[in-house]
């Protein structure tokens, strides 16, 4: 079942949601205080390390170990080592509150490759306020000191609302200034408990464009790697601002992550929830099938949602119809939060095709 390079349906991240238990209620979060109670179904070990191998088997992608805290479920490097052996990538998303120097030595030996840091502001006040704990501000910095003092590379992981935009510059700043290897923004999606915050922090379409067209504008700094996630748009805004700029776009090009397609939600990336369930990613709650019940592999390869996902022939509304539909895609989770059609137009882009 191993896929070739350029299949259309290349596997390249699985992001899996090794727990549900976590030890913040961020307001943007599905589970807030329920986490406890939904950690009660996470994988067991043999379930997680049947359903690894079935991965690496076949495909060969990035694992992001996420959550929840992922460093809150015992056996997480034991999973991690188990998935490195096997021949994957493997990242870990986490909140950096749990990374003391012990930690920080264990994630350095088991060849966790990256680290992402979830910071939300550049100011204690800002971060705290969206995490929903005094101090988690200062414990995220802690843990970044030290993976630095064990040569572990970090990124930064930003999601970007009314509470934070502003503080954009600063946070690029604050993550060059602390040795990360990469910026990473993600627009709010308006799912789960983001539903119910949605009116009151999610950026209008023309402040999430302005948003972009920043981040393009700070990546020909080439001070270290910025991309934008959950923000399709952004692979049009680098395609205009460039032909504006006379540049000629390549893989890796002024400082922007690989320059290949906005929306990868079933094409080239999926979602593995806690309990087994497959997503196009985690913020489109369509399910693809279930892990405990079904081979990875049949899922990945023929669930009906992948197979829609996959031809862009099939997207509705102006998405449809635009020359950028091959590059962007438009997010399919905001349009289905919009609609409840996955193919239905991006509600958050301005562009008029």
């Amino acid at each position: 079942m191993k896929q070739s390079h350029g299949a259309s349906n290349s596997l390249r991240l699985v992001f899996w949601e090794t727990t549900a238990g976590c030890n913040l209620e961020c307001i943007h979060c599905r589970r807030l205080e329920i986490s406890k109670k939904l950690a009660k179904s996470d994988l067991t070990t043999e379930e997680a390390l049947a359903f690894i191998d079935a991965v690496a088997t076949a495909y060969k992608p990035i694992l992001v170990l996420s959550g929840g805290e992922p460093l809150m479920r015992p056996d997480i490097f034991d999973l991690a080592s188990f998935a490195i052996e096997k021949g994957l990538t493997v990242a870990l998303a986490t909140n950096g509150t749990l990374i003391s120097e012990e930690m920080a030595q264990k994630i350095k030996a088991v060849g966790i490759d990256r680290v992402s840091i979830s910071v939300d502001g550049a100011s204690a006040e800002t971060h705290d306020n969206f995490r929903k704990i005094d101090g988690a501000f200062e414990q995220a910095l802690r843990g970044i000191a030290h993976l630095r003092e064990h040569d572990a590379p970090f990124q930064i992981n930003v999601t970007v609302a009314k509470h934070n935009v502003d503080e954009l510059p600063d946070l690029y700043d604050l993550a060059v200034k602390i040795g990360a290897v990469a910026l990473h923004l993600f627009m709010l999606v308006p799912v789960g408990c983001g539903v119910e915050i949605a009116d009151e922090i999610m950026l209008s379409p023309e402040r999430q464009e302005e948003a972009l067209n920043w981040l393009y504008d700070i990546s020909r700094e080439e001070k270290i790697q910025v991309k934008a996630t959950c923000a399709p748009h952004y692979y049009r805004v680098i395609r205009q601002r460039a032909k504006a700029d006379g540049i000629t776009l390549s893989f890796q090009t002024h400082g922007m992550a690989a320059v290949t397609k906005g929306c990868l939600a079933g094409t080239g990336v999926c979602f593995v929830s806690h309990k087994g369930e497959v997503f196009p990613c985690g913020y489109l709650p369509v399910e693809a099938g279930n892990i405990r019940s079904e081979p990875f592999g049949e899922i990945w390869e023929h669930a009906e949602v992948f197979e829609k996902l996959r031809n862009p022939d099939l997207l509705k509304g102006k998405c449809g119809i635009c020359e950028y539909k091959k590059v962007c895609g438009g997010c399919r989770a905001r349009a289905f939060a919009q609609t409840g059609d996955f193919l239905d137009e991006e509600p958050y882009c301005i562009y008029q095709p």
